[in-house]
């Protein structure tokens, strides 16, 4: 009964509107002239800023600026290429691509039902209980549910995922100042930024890097027999939730002191303070950000850990992203 209501009003309306004709066809015109000059006229403002000299003159002010972002723009891509982003999986769906699953409820058709993630190795289906326990202790049951075993091979494996997280989390940072920085120099029209900004940094010429820190997320996921109720629990392996896992690993390693332990003590704590005891100084080529306020600075092995270098302090230091980038994994004295 109210479909037939509602078609019949929409009738109704349809044939006022051709009867009338003569009144809703200047109305229709005119309302599309409101909607439509608007956006003409700031299209004509934008053609016209970008075409104007005073664009092209700050343009050419910040090439220098703009040329080292989109560098660090593609340094980005190959942190994301090259870095570790997973160390676990959980291990009940590992063969459930071997069977076929679906719910033959009688009573399916009354509702939508939740469905558990079988297959996916980011996800342990488990018990109510044990999604409130991860909720609560989320170190311990990721570790205990994901595979994640307190050995040095492990600890190694986060330290890779700690490096490469961090990495990313910085050099993506340091963008979005840059960007900012950009912006500010050139102060351009705030309508520019509220509708063309992805235009305006085209027309800059800043390269805008896709890339986003890939955080792996564990989930906890109980989903009742019926399907009626549901409840999870995500542990997002950020950087202080990798500083976490590290100390709860080196925590449950008997033989934690010695080389192959040693490599996943890297901490965000201890990167922090390698880059101030370096003075927020490249140790290679002096760059600073006293003079470079923006300048990309990384936490470098002295002796890398693939040669057998240790995360120790007197192993550590401050590298500006060009020259760790030149590096790589040879050996260069402090």
């Amino acid at each position: 009964m109210p479909y037939l209501i509602a078609v019949g009003v929409v009738v109704f309306f349809i044939v006022l509107l051709i009867t009338f004709w003569y009144i809703t066809v200047p109305l229709v015109i005119i309302a599309l002239l409101v909607w439509l000059t608007p956006k003409l006229v700031r299209r004509i403002r934008k053609r016209r800023y970008f075409a104007s000299a005073t664009f092209a003159a700050h343009k050419a002010e910040i090439a220098a600026l703009t040329a080292e972002h989109n560098e660090i723009a593609q340094y980005v891509a190959e942190i994301r290429e090259r870095g570790s982003f997973e160390i676990g999986a959980a291990g009940t769906g590992r063969h459930a691509h071997l069977a076929t699953f679906e719910n033959t409820s009688a009573h399916n058709y009354k509702r939508d039902r939740n469905v558990a993630s079988y297959a996916a190795e980011n996800v342990h289906n488990c018990s109510l209980q044990v999604v409130r326990n991860a909720a609560g202790n989320p170190i311990k049951y990721v570790s205990k549910y994901f595979d994640i075993k307190a050995n040095e091979e492990t600890l190694a494996d986060v330290e890779a995922l700690g490096k490469s997280i961090a990495s990313l989390e910085s050099a993506v940072s340091n963008l979005q100042t840059r960007e900012s920085q950009i912006v500010g120099m050139v102060n351009p029209p705030a309508f520019i930024m509220k509708y063309y900004a992805a235009e305006f940094m085209e027309q800059v010429g800043v390269e805008l890097s896709p890339v986003v820190v890939p955080y792996p997320e564990y989930r906890f996921e109980y989903v009742s027999a019926g399907g009626n109720s549901s409840q999870r629990a995500t542990v997002k392996m950020d950087t202080e939730t990798i500083d976490a896992m590290v100390e709860y690993l080196a925590g449950s390693i008997k033989f934690r002191k010695s080389a192959a332990g040693q490599r996943a003590l890297m901490t965000a704590k201890l990167r922090h303070f390698i880059r101030s005891r370096d003075e927020w100084t490249c140790l290679n080529c002096a760059a600073s950000v006293r003079v470079e306020p923006n300048l990309l600075l990384e936490v470098d092995h002295i002796r890398p850990v693939s040669r057998g270098g240790l995360t120790q302090v007197e192993n550590l230091q401050t590298l500006c992203w060009r020259c760790n980038r030149a590096k790589s994994n040879k050996i260069v004295a402090a």
